[in-house]
């Protein structure tokens, strides 16, 4: 099984942040370690337009025979675009075929290969198009507001005014961490079916690293955990 893991180097919110230093590694190298200890993955191919970022990458194991095209590259540029790319590319070049992929954001650092495998796992025991991780809402999903230009909150649910959390059920997030598709699906474009199903990950582990707040959230929890392991 192919792991695609796309690393553009522009980014705007957080530069350099595919390969910034986190608890003595770069954070790319998390999930392409985790990509290489899964019981599945056979091939861990990193997807970037920036040199800097495959030179590293290659020095953690990843595949990166070649940079990503400039028109791949840009903040227009979709994600499924890139990984229909990628897979006609090692398909064309490498003659490697694959009948799934697993797509791994960088910026996830404490998704593990455990996870990676039970998605899989989970991904061939439903027969699945496509498996994608989520996490549990912190909040019910009907205390959300709009905020309008005079500061006034809205209703963005009819039924928001209740109050008791017990009344609820539990809501989920797409944390971003895991995709396991079927090349078949990826063919239309969309990464979800109906016959898309959840990994649910815990809160801890579904961190998406995006701002410095993140970063020092990330090296805390690394920090617990090795706390925890002594």
């Amino acid at each position: 099984m192919l792991a695609i893991i796309p690393a553009r180097g522009g980014s705007k919110g957080l530069p350099g942040k595919n390969i910034r230093p986190l608890c003595g590694k770069p954070l790319i190298a998390y999930t392409i370690e985790a990509a290489a200890k899964s019981k599945y993955i056979t091939d861990v191919f990193v997807s970037t337009d920036s040199q800097e970022i495959a030179e590293i990458a290659t020095e953690w194991g990843g595949w990166v025979p070649e940079l990503r095209p400039n028109r791949l590259a840009s903040d227009t540029a979709k994600s499924i675009d890139v990984i229909i790319y990628t897979i006609s590319l090692l398909s064309e070049k490498f003659g490697k075929k694959y009948d799934s992929v697993v797509i791994l954001q960088p910026t996830s650092p404490l998704r593990t290969e455990c996870h990676i495998d039970e998605s899989i796992e989970l991904f061939h025991r439903k027969r699945a198009d496509s498996v994608i991780s989520y996490t549990e809402m912190e909040h019910p999903i009907f205390w959300s507001k709009y905020i309008d230009e005079e500061l006034r909150f809205i209703d963005v649910f009819h039924n928001s005014m209740m109050s008791n959390r017990q009344e609820y059920k539990k809501t989920y997030l797409p944390n971003g961490a895991i995709y396991v598709v079927s090349t078949k699906q990826i063919e239309t474009e969309n990464l979800y079916s109906k016959k898309s199903f959840a990994y649910v990950m815990p809160r801890g582990a579904s961190i998406d690293i995006d701002s410095d707040i993140d970063f020092k959230l990330a090296e805390l929890l690394f920090l617990m955990q090795k706390n925890e392991s002594l």
